[in-house]
């Protein structure tokens, strides 16, 4: 809160380059939207990535530690009027004053908020947005509360289809509450998409508690190998890596105190699969028509779908595409020549 409330007040701000988002294509109708989000919005934006998933029509959305809310006024635009995006931060707003010495990372998430905590910025903007894009009325909402404790904040069992964060769950102090939370709200078939920071190993009592790095999305960072265990423990699917990239430091005193661990950046799907889903490998056809994505449909690192093309699969990712909302997109058949080398791959 006092980091990124009061201390940041612009992207230059941070001192890594750990929550800035890698420059990569986007598809057109991504670019249109970001142009049409106002100005002052995009300019307190933090993030280490583009939480923006595909066949996103009419879905409801929950986006953990929305911040000045970019990313949620780029996806109102994508699910149309129809669809929903909710908005949950715990920041405090970027007009508090200091006042006494900063906190240390925490330990547990607090158990209330000061009377006037508010995502000041991502609200104050909901009319100009809903009039920019010509909505009748708000498809947009921003709540301040702890992604560990969404039932505080009065969101319910299965009531999204799909889950983003970007470069905040490593400030969470309990990851698997978090994950925990986004499984309980996630629809069966739902979609867990979010980029966040990996360290190479576990790290040092010293890196966890040292302030910046903690605000600089470091100090917080899961070792990856552990996400995959937490993942499992919730009851998501095993995680599908989508993209990712190194970080580099930049800074001589943090890079001595970090040692020789290393960072990336990673964007990951998690899918709520129902049980009993998961029938075997087969093969898969993708139909196009996502809107950005008509011709070809890259799903992740492994798996990359182009219109009219037979793709073997495995079986976990043969249950995600049959459970999730990618399933009228796919003509999905059991077998294949080559299915069964595949297991597991995701």
């Amino acid at each position: 809160q006092d980091y990124y409330g009061k201390e940041l007040q612009k992207s230059e701000d941070l001192k890594t380059n750990a929550c800035i988002t890698s420059a990569r294509p986007l598809p057109r109708v991504v670019r249109d939207a970001l142009e049409r989000v106002h100005e002052e919005v995009v300019a307190r934006y933090y993030g280490c990535g583009l939480v923006i998933p595909e066949c996103l029509l009419s879905c409801r959305i929950l986006d953990l530690g929305s911040g000045s809310g970019r990313d949620c006024y780029l996806l109102s635009q994508l699910v149309g009027e129809q669809g929903h995006i909710t908005g949950i931060d715990m920041t405090k707003g970027q007009v508090w004053h200091r006042s006494g010495a900063p906190p240390h990372p925490p330990s547990s998430p607090p158990t209330s908020f000061p009377s006037s905590c508010q995502v000041e910025v991502a609200k104050k903007h909901i009319a100009y947005h809903m009039d920019k894009f010509g909505y009748r009325k708000p498809n947009v909402e921003f709540f301040c509360g702890y992604m560990e404790k969404l039932g505080d904040a009065g969101l319910a069992d299965k009531s999204y289809d799909i889950v983003i964060s970007n470069c905040v769950i490593n400030l969470a102090p309990d990851k698997r509450a978090v994950l925990r939370e986004a499984f309980r709200v996630l629809k069966p078939g739902g979609e867990m998409y979010f980029s966040d920071v990996y360290a190479s190993q576990r790290l040092s009592e010293t890196v966890r508690k040292h302030r910046v790095l903690w605000g600089e999305c470091l100090a917080g960072a899961l070792y990856w190998r552990d996400l995959y265990s937490i993942a499992e423990e919730v009851g998501f699917s095993p995680p599908c890596l989508v993209t990712a990239s190194p970080i580099t430091i930049g800074n001589k005193e943090l890079e001595g105190i970090v040692g020789d661990c290393r960072f990336v950046s990673a964007t990951f799907r998690l899918f709520k699969v129902p049980a009993g889903s998961q029938a075997g490998p087969g093969q898969v056809i993708y139909n196009g028509g996502i809107v950005g994505h008509e011709r070809e449909l890259v799903f992740d690192a492994n798996f990359t779908f182009k219109e009219g093309e037979v793709v073997d699969v495995d079986a976990e990712m043969a249950a995600i595409l049959q459970s999730s909302r990618f399933a009228e997109k796919f003509l999905i058949r059991a077998g294949g020549a080559n299915a069964a080398a595949l297991q597991g791959c995701c």
